[in-house]
């Protein structure tokens, strides 16, 4: 699975710099477990998804490391915001007060919809033309957004931002289908179908509701 969201921040726990030491083992469990966290949770297996975060939390917080906790419950939230699960981010916020570093917080601000004279060189490369660009001019970005995780979570917090349209919510329900995610997924699948209720499209309506009835079954089969 590609690294989530390309952050600066997280090359600190999956290698060292060429041909130096290995890294330690608290960083390569922490990346571990924290790549683990997010498969679980696109899958829609919360659980695991959760019980896998608490140990990379726990293999960053033994070395009482602030920054580096800080930057894990940051991926939490992203990875949450991606699924377009309303988090405030507020772990985040409670240990970056201590150790502010001015990339993460402006990602903190990305994830919390703050644009607004936000730095968008501090962002991650992929993010950076998006906030840039006038908000109407947004949704013709995502398509030219290679990594999917990446392209879900500009999506999702389109749609947060009430800035979406139809194509939006329709390349983040191929990209979260063509990978497999299922709990993106079936949120997408369900906002479409409103929307085709909505417009009495019965024949469009009538085959999402078959999708969703598909993942549905599937998370309950792996719950």
């Amino acid at each position: 699975m590609k690294s989530i969201f390309a952050l600066a921040s997280m090359v600190l726990l999956t290698a060292c710099g060429s041909g130096g030491p290995p890294p330690p083992d608290w960083k390569t469990d922490a990346a571990d477990f924290i790549e683990r966290y997010q498969k679980h949770a696109l899958l829609g297996e919360n659980v695991l998804a959760e019980r896998y975060f608490q140990q990379a939390i726990q293999a960053t917080g033994g070395t009482g490391r602030i920054d580096d906790t800080a930057q894990l419950w940051l991926v939490h939230c992203a990875t949450r915001r991606a699924m377009l699960i309303d988090d405030a981010c507020t772990d985040y916020a409670r240990l970056a007060g201590a150790e502010p570093s001015a990339a993460n917080e402006a990602y903190y601000r990305f994830l919390t919809l703050r644009w607004d004279a936000l730095d968008s060189s501090l962002l991650p490369q992929q993010h950076r033309e998006l906030v840039s660009a006038p908000a109407t001019a947004r949704p013709a970005l995502l398509p030219g957004i290679d990594d999917p995780l990446a392209r879900l979570l500009d999506a999702s917090l389109l749609v947060m931002r009430q800035e979406a349209d139809a194509s939006t919510l329709g390349l983040a329900t191929e990209t979260a289908s063509t990978q497999g995610w299922r709990q993106p997924l079936l949120t997408y699948l369900k906002l479409q179908h409103m929307q085709a209720v909505a417009r009495g499209n019965t024949a469009v309506s009538a085959r999402l509701a078959l999708r969703i009835q598909l993942v549905e079954q599937s998370l309950q089969a792996n719950p």
